[in-house]
């Protein structure tokens, strides 16, 4: 019987197994790092995609799942989700309750960047007031500046960042300085206006890189990936 078979008597069975699994994988260090990033789950990632690879595909499952507020359960819902089981409302609704920041950018990456809906979406949440959906605007923005910059206004979105970004909630602004270093790593043309826009705003000058880690700050992501370019 395949997943689209099941009962909901069955489907509610394996949701109470899965949850009981991912219960028996907690682990409070893992929990306590986490943390201190805003996300909430304590399981091993390598774990839990170990379940997700045992479980493959259940679109049916992975709805039941996505209901608990547990963010591992709902990680494992994305894991054995396809981004064609869904629709673009249920894709809104979903990012409105993503909650974690893990959630939320495995979310965007795994199912709205390979959903159909995608542009759809970015239109929609791009200019959303609440500035973690306005985030996952920014990101599928991003995302266009690199694979399909056609029809993108970027030196309007180089406005919007020099006007908005150093304000922007932590977020909405991580997303904002992705897409800023994107223009300027991507788009010769523009390069020196971001660079010079990342030099005078300063966000994430100071943010700690591990080394051997690219730093996050614009200009110096610019200069480390065009040095890679051109070296390549």
């Amino acid at each position: 019987m395949t997943s689209s078979e099941q009962s909901p008597e069955e489907i509610a069975t394996a949701k109470r197994e899965v949850l009981a699994e991912l219960e028996a994988l907690e682990d409070p260090k893992i929990l306590a790092v986490n943390q201190k990033h805003g996300d909430t789950h304590a399981v091993n990632l390598t774990k839990l995609r170990a379940i997700a690879k045992r479980l493959k595909a259940q679109p049916d499952l992975a709805r039941a799942l996505w209901e608990e507020e547990s963010a591992a359960a709902k990680l494992l819902a994305i894991l054995i989700s396809r981004p064609r089981n869904y629709s673009q409302d249920e894709l809104d609704a979903m990012l409105r309750s993503a909650g974690t920041p893990k959630v939320h950018d495995w979310l965007i990456n795994y199912l709205v960047l390979k959903s159909p809906h995608r542009e759809a979406l970015r239109e929609m949440w791009f200019a959303d007031p609440d500035p973690v959906v306005a985030s996952a605007g920014w990101a599928l923005t991003s995302d266009r500046v690199v694979k399909r910059p056609e029809g993108i206004d970027q030196s309007g979105l180089l406005d919007q960042i020099e006007s908005e970004m150093q304000q922007a909630p932590e977020r909405l602004q991580w997303a904002m300085n992705t897409c800023l270093a994107q223009i300027g790593i991507t788009n010769p043309q523009l390069r020196e206006r971001a660079r010079g826009i990342g030099v005078r705003l300063e966000v994430l000058k100071d943010y700690p890189t591990s080394p051997g880690c690219t730093s996050p700050f614009a200009p110096l992501w610019i200069d480390e990936m065009v040095r890679r370019a051109n070296a390549g």
